[in-house]
């Protein structure tokens, strides 16, 4: 077979294997991890995981989305007590509106299965290992931590944010902050010295739980597209 024949045959394979490549990957791993601690009543774990599908929902997040070639990967995951196994919703892709529908109302959907004290290390190195174990391609890799309040102290050996932190960075992957403030005016401050970790990290916060859904689309818009810093939630 001539070398012109070969070529001819296995040009086009490559560039089918290349298409299949890119459509493989993600632009975006994005692991939200709620607070269900005991300072979260069940109206306000609602409004977390409504605040989120209200989001997924926004045309304008959604247009993000889309114009990225890949689309985003997101998982849910929700915590409170150290010690117990957190609840995970597993990930999903997201490339059409009709995906970006059916996750939404996946989302709205999850029980409660958390409560106790606020186990934020615990948390994220949860999310740190859902992220690392997903099999995914993805050019970013972020958690997405919200709650209403400080790290309380554990009974036992259990993963505080320090290590939390420190097991995110040695894997690249930033850690966003969204301060719920109606319990602690200095959450904010708080979870910009002890959550936030990474390049382009940042932490915004709500008032209370009304606030949660604006504040929760606007920050998704941030780490979708990578915008420059923006205020707090007003």
């Amino acid at each position: 077979m001539s070398r012109w024949l070969i070529g001819a045959v296995i040009a086009p394979l490559l560039q089918l294997s290349s298409q299949y490549a890119a459509a493989q990957q993600c632009d975006l791993a994005l692991a939200f991890a709620l607070d269900a601690s005991g300072s979260v009543d069940p109206p306000e774990y609602a409004l977390q995981l409504q605040g989120i599908a209200g989001a997924l929902r926004d045309r304008t997040v959604q247009k993000a989305i889309f114009e990225k070639p890949g689309g985003i990967a997101i998982n849910v995951i929700i915590w409170a007590e150290h010690q117990v196994p957190k609840q995970s919703l597993g990930w999903r892709t997201v490339r059409s509106a009709s995906q970006a529908s059916e996750l939404s109302a996946l989302i709205e959907g999850l029980p409660r299965t958390q409560d106790g004290a606020t186990g934020l290390g615990e948390g994220i190195a949860a999310a740190v290992r859902s992220i690392t174990g997903n099999g995914l391609d993805c050019r970013r890799r972020v958690i997405d931590v919200s709650g209403d309040g400080e790290e309380t102290p554990a009974r036992e050996y259990v993963v505080l944010l320090p290590q939390a932190r420190q097991m995110a960075q040695s894997y690249g992957i930033v850690i966003n902050g969204l301060a719920i403030t109606n319990e602690d005016q200095k959450l904010e401050t708080y979870y910009a010295a002890h959550v936030q970790s990474g390049p382009g990290s940042f932490v915004m916060a709500a008032r209370d739980y009304e606030d949660f859904a604006e504040a929760m689309r606007r920050k998704l818009l941030r780490e979708i597209e990578g915008l420059p810093k923006m205020a707090s939630v007003p």
